[in-house]
This record gives C-alpha cells, structure tokens and sequence, in this order.
C-alpha cells in the first residue's frame, strides 16, 4: 500500500485495515474516473504489493458486505449506496480545498455593498461552477429594506405585472388585474406615479379622472400585498441556480434519470425541509441516495451535500448541493465549509454596518432577530418610503 493512499485513512480504522484500504482506492479511482474498477487496475494504482487474485477476493467479500456491486459479469466494480456513506463519514472532518478555488470565493465576497441579495446569488452561482453541482440556499427576510424601484409590465389588456425592486435587490413580483383595459401610455405615466408616491420623482397628470383612479388603485394593490407579504411569511425565500450544470454528468444523460434525480428541485417544499433539517443539525450533513427519501421518491440517484451559514453566530440558513451519487466528497466538504465561513462572516459584518435585522420564518408569522441593540422598531422593518435621505 503506497504512503498517498495510506494518508487518506480515516483515524478511526475498522477490523480489517487492508479492506478499507481497498474499498477507498477503489471509490476514490471511481471518482475521478466514472467506470467499473477491475483488479489490475487498483493494483497498477498503489497496490502493488497485493495480487490481482488477492484483491479480487477483497472485491468478493466486499460485495457481499453491500459496498460493491458488479455491473456486468466479468467486469469491474463500482461502489454502491452505503459504500458513497462509508466513504463520506470517514471524511467529513477532513474536507480538502483546493486553493485556486477559495481565492475565487473570497474575492466574490470581498463586495460587502448594501445589496444583499445580488451578493448571495452571485456567490452561489460561483459556488455552482467551482462545485460542478446544482446550488440552492434559503435566505432570511431582512429588514430595513426601502422600496428602490417599481417596474410595470404589460401582460395582456386587463393584467399587470409589477415589480418591486428593494435596497438590497431583492426583487417581487405581483399580477394585477384591471378593472378596464389599459395602453402603454397609462403604463408609462403610472410608473412615473409610483415612483412621486415613493418620493422618487415629480407628480404626474393623467387626462382623465378614471386613469388616476386606477392608478392609485394599482398602486395600493401593490404596496398592500408586499407589506404584507413582507411581514407575514411562513417559508423561507429559496434561491436555485446551477441546474444545467448537472446536464454534463453522464449519469443524467438519460431522460428518465434526470427526472428522478431533478424531483427535488422542482419541489420547493422539499428542499426547504432538507435545509431545514440542516439548520437544526447546524452542521454538515448529506444524503446520499434513497437517504432522500422522503424528499424524493425511492431510485433518485443523487447526493445532496448542505451546510448551514450564520449572522451574529444565529443560523440564517443553509447552502446545499446537489449531484449524482459520483461527486468528488472531500472536495466539496471543504469547499462548502469555505462558503459558510465566507457568506457567514461577511452577512454579519454587512448587517452591524448599516444596522439590519433579519427574521426567520416560523408556524405563525415570522420572528424577528436583530443584529444590535440599538436597531429601529419592528413596526419600522419595512419602509415604503425612505425618510432618512
């Protein structure tokens, strides 16, 4: 057994030292190369000193323990489920970062501007590529955050599409129905009126009392369904990107197995409760395979590897990835313990300097968490209009 391989051992050994020492040469070649290992090959890869009639009896015994399957006779072998978990409890406490990558991170993280939400979002999308995995993230409600803009799209001639643009870009959409039908000239004379009303610009004149009346109506439709959608949640806000990246995998080229393996991020309600039960084992934690279930139905061939992240050492969410059951673990272990540290630090610094509060979504309503002692009063945690200027 060469020194490399020997240095990749858990401190914890079990029974039989020679076993493990096999079964890990095997995934990690597995890893890096996606195909069924046969016996000459592990041996040729720091196992020289056992023979290849050796290390196929290793391989027998292991598939009788559940840790390697055959897929074609007389081929090699590949892990299975409970291999991937042996394999990820052994090292989860020895996460590997790859230096190039965290540099990458922490110059996205350098940008602490007052807008929250395009921070998260490109941090996670950066995540997304150096993981090579889907990427999704539950975000806290923050507080203290002005309406910044308002955009009026035209669905068809009785619906609108506004679009509230805040402080920290986070961005909100509503449909509106009309009461009477509408032009582009009405579109563009009402967003000047949303942003008078916001203090933003100069009052506007419509030429007939209805359009003023319907405006005002659009406009207070609106800012009601955001105040209270604001104040009133019950689940997190869930940020998705990274989809597409699973597309290169090999085990996803099948129509069916993406699918399967893709039900989880179609269903928000289910990734909420695999962050949320990240958040309450506030550490690491991953599944892998059936483990998913009941997030997933049975046969989904995945990994889903999450972390929770901190604002003022509280929990404010978690950050998990997704990809095939194939993913190079210790690699994204360290690499997911870099963006928590880095997404953890820099929200907490972001929030004591310009005295923010967040809330977390419960059973009923949302509890409020502040940052300092001296933050405004809930009943000023949303602003409309920002009076301060």
């Amino acid at each position: 057994m060469s020194a490399n391989l020997r240095s990749l051992l858990p401190k914890k050994l079990p029974k039989n030292d020679r076993e493990q020492a096999v079964l890990f040469g095997l995934i990690d070649l597995y890893l890096k190369h996606g195909k069924p290992i046969g016996s000459q090959t592990l041996q040729d890869d720091g196992f020289e000193s056992l023979s290849s009639a050796t290390i196929r009896n290793y391989f027998a015994k292991l598939e009788s323990m559940g840790y390697l399957k055959q897929p074609h006779t007389s081929g090699g072998r590949i892990p299975t489920e409970k291999a991937f978990r042996f394999y990820a409890d052994a090292f989860q406490d020895q996460g590997i970062l790859d230096a190039s990558h965290g540099a990458i991170l922490e110059e996205v993280f350098r940008k602490k501007g007052k807008e929250i939400a395009p921070l998260i979002h490109q941090a996670s999308e950066m995540l997304s590529k150096l993981s090579k995995c889907a990427v999704f993230i539950s975000m806290p409600r923050f507080d203290q955050d002005f309406i910044q803009e308002v955009k009026l799209i035209q669905l068809d001639p009785m619906r609108l599409l506004t679009i509230i643009i805040t402080d920290f870009g986070l961005i909100r959409t509503e449909t509106i129905y009309l009461e009477q039908e509408v032009d582009d000239s009405f579109i563009k004379k009402c967003e000047k009126y949303f942003l008078w009303r916001l203090n933003k610009g100069e009052n506007v004149t419509f030429e007939r009392e209805m359009h003023a009346k319907q405006a005002q109506r659009i406009y207070n439709e609106t800012m009601v369904r955001h105040v209270v959608g604001y104040l009133n949640f019950s689940t997190e806000e869930i940020l998705r990107c990274g989809v597409s990246k699973l597309l290169a995998y090999p085990e996803f080229s099948d129509a069916s197995a993406v699918v399967n393996s893709l039900a989880l991020l179609e269903d928000e309600e289910q990734m909420r409760a695999v962050l949320r039960e990240c958040s309450r084992k506030t550490t690491l934690t991953y599944w892998i395979g059936d483990e998913l279930c009941p997030h997933v139905a049975p046969g989904a061939e995945n990994t889903v590897i999450a972390i929770p992240y901190r604002i003022n050492q509280m929990i404010a969410g978690s950050v998990a990835l997704i990809g095939p059951l194939r993913v190079p673990y210790r690699e994204l272990f360290g690499l997911l313990h870099h963006f928590s540290e880095l997404i953890s630090t820099t929200l907490t610094d972001i929030f004591y300097k310009h005295q923010i509060s967040f809330r977390q979504p419960t059973g009923s309503g949302a509890q409020r968490i502040e940052c300092s002692s001296d933050m405004v009063q809930a009943n000023r945690s949303i602003l409309i209009e920002d009076k301060t200027r």
